[in-house]
């Protein structure tokens, strides 16, 4: 009889942010394929006598090819074993999750997919940034700076255009040509945007800049994230520190100091135009 397989997303980095039945479904493993970007807490919480196998690709360099990967996970499946793919942030957000159930749907092998926090919530939420505002930006666009081979290449004026806060996953460190990309599809210079390092995780680093000023931000390290839109204006001030200074507390005292952000953004000078209320907007709750 064979068994099956369960695509399940690990969340962006905090072992915390992992859901319920993940951690349900993991307890349960036969064999276990994990990313390299994993948590090591999450790791351990699977059964001792499971199968375990790092298929990660990091910075290029992989472990496993996605075909073999794919021939692994089913072959395991094909033997009866209840197979877990545990993929770092959510698996159907750039986790070539669609490559593998293909592959799954090929060979006849049952599989079911256990969604994940994924990176691009995780760091706003852990820098205070909000992906969308009622009043900047209404829509949220998820894409990665790196396309498989062959591929055509991002619309990014079409992406772009439309005033929408940008996401981009995986932009490495060629920040000038995601500058040149961004302008040329209309997006003006002086846009904020901030670049996430290793976000929800006790390394995280964050640098707020401007599209102008995008080529000069430091390498941190991998993996990035880097938000672009009018939202990075409404950032949690003490989250963008990067040698994380003194919390603010909610009476104000232990304040960061306001010329720690001199060369950024004012924010007070958004102050009276986002955050006094007005009878004209609709205070209806979302949905969602």
């Amino acid at each position: 009889m064979k068994g099956k397989v369960y695509l399940v997303g690990a969340g962006p980095g905090d072992p915390e942010l992992l859901t319920l039945k993940a951690l349900r479904v993991l307890k349960t493993a036969d064999a276990v394929l994990h990313d390299d970007l994993v948590a090591p807490e999450i790791l351990s919480l699977i059964p001792p006598t499971a199968q375990v196998h790092n298929v990660g690709k990091r910075c290029g360099k992989k472990n496993i090819l996605q075909e073999e990967l794919n021939f692994l996970m089913v072959a395991l499946a094909d033997s009866g074993l209840r197979v877990i793919r545990l993929k770092s942030g959510d698996p159907m957000i750039f986790g070539r999750a669609g490559e593998e159930i293909e592959a799954l749907r090929r060979a006849g092998i049952a599989y079911e997919i256990v969604p994940g926090v994924t990176s691009a919530l995780g760091a706003a939420a852990a820098a205070g940034i909000p992906l969308t505002h009622r009043r900047t930006s209404s829509a949220l666009v998820f894409i990665t700076a790196h396309q498989a081979p062959g591929s055509e290449a991002a619309n990014w004026s079409k992406l772009a255009g439309s005033g929408a806060t940008l996401v981009i996953y995986m932009p490495g460190h060629n920040f000038s040509e995601i500058a040149a990309n961004l302008r040329a599809a209309g997006v003006a210079g002086s846009t904020p945007c901030a670049l996430l390092s290793r976000a929800t995780t006790p390394h995280q680093r964050t640098h707020r800049s401007t599209i102008d000023e995008l080529s000069h931000s430091p390498k941190l390290a991998a993996p990035t994230l880097l938000v672009v839109g009018e939202v990075v204006r409404f950032a949690d001030p003490a989250a963008l520190v990067e040698e994380f200074a003194t919390p603010i507390s909610a009476d104000g005292e232990n304040a960061v100091p306001v010329t720690l952000f001199s060369d950024s953004f004012a924010v007070a000078d958004y102050a009276g135009t986002y955050f006094e209320p007005s009878d004209s907007v609709n205070n209806e709750e979302p949905i969602a």
